[in-house]
């Protein structure tokens, strides 16, 4: 299954319609002509009341693939980063709302790379160590009229030091702290859907 976050709706891609079918559906494809799946991505975008859409076929990878391909596609990097007693997480405030750090990956780097050099870059921390995959999330947005689809793939991170954190302004981010991992699920309350996904997985509010 992959799921693609428009803002704060999703689409399912999956090959078993029964596993996947969550309760806020509100439509369901089934793959076949490049332009049926064109009107159904269109209809989808211009139906704000529906919450959840579902594509289906017997391929989830052709399946992707070829959706994907009425995108721009841009690959990022980001981690939660747990401090030394891992008792707590690091999180930013990036335009306004709760988000975790993360990057876009650069030319000739790995998405392992591009995790450790963000958390780096956007708040002013180094170095931190990887301890684990978490998944990888889709999303989409505009950049004027082109179409973008990233995927981030997140990695458990750990912070050793004890260097202050300091925001990246000049990546709109306006503050950097630690929160309590008991705080976690305010915290994913207010965050990017695709964001609280991570956290479910990785901190299991």
């Amino acid at each position: 299954m992959y799921k693609i976050f428009f803002k704060d709706r999703a689409i399912i891609l999956t090959d078993h319609i029964d596993a996947d079918l969550g309760p806020d559906f509100g439509a369901i494809h089934k793959l076949g002509s490049e332009g049926e799946l064109k009107n159904f991505l269109s209809n989808f975008e211009a139906n704000e009341n529906l919450n959840e859409a579902v594509i289906y076929h017997h391929n989830k990878h052709e399946l992707f693939r070829r959706f994907r391909g009425y995108f721009k596609n841009l690959q990022a990097a980001g981690g939660v980063v747990l401090n030394l007693n891992k008792d707590s997480f690091l999180t930013i405030i990036r335009r306004n709302r709760p988000d975790l750090p993360k990057g876009k990956v650069e030319l000739n780097e790995t998405f392992e790379e591009a995790a450790v050099r963000e958390v780096s870059e956007e708040c002013g921390i180094n170095p931190t160590e990887i301890l684990a995959p978490l998944g990888n999330t889709f999303h989409t947005y505009y950049i004027g009229n082109q179409h973008i689809l990233k995927e981030t793939r997140w990695f458990e991170m750990i912070y050793r030091g004890d260097k202050e954190p300091t925001p990246q302004k000049e990546e709109d981010i306006t503050q950097v702290k630690w929160l309590p991992i008991s705080e976690a699920k305010q915290f994913a309350q207010k965050t990017y859907p695709s964001i609280k996904e991570i956290i479910n997985t990785s901190l299991s509010i």
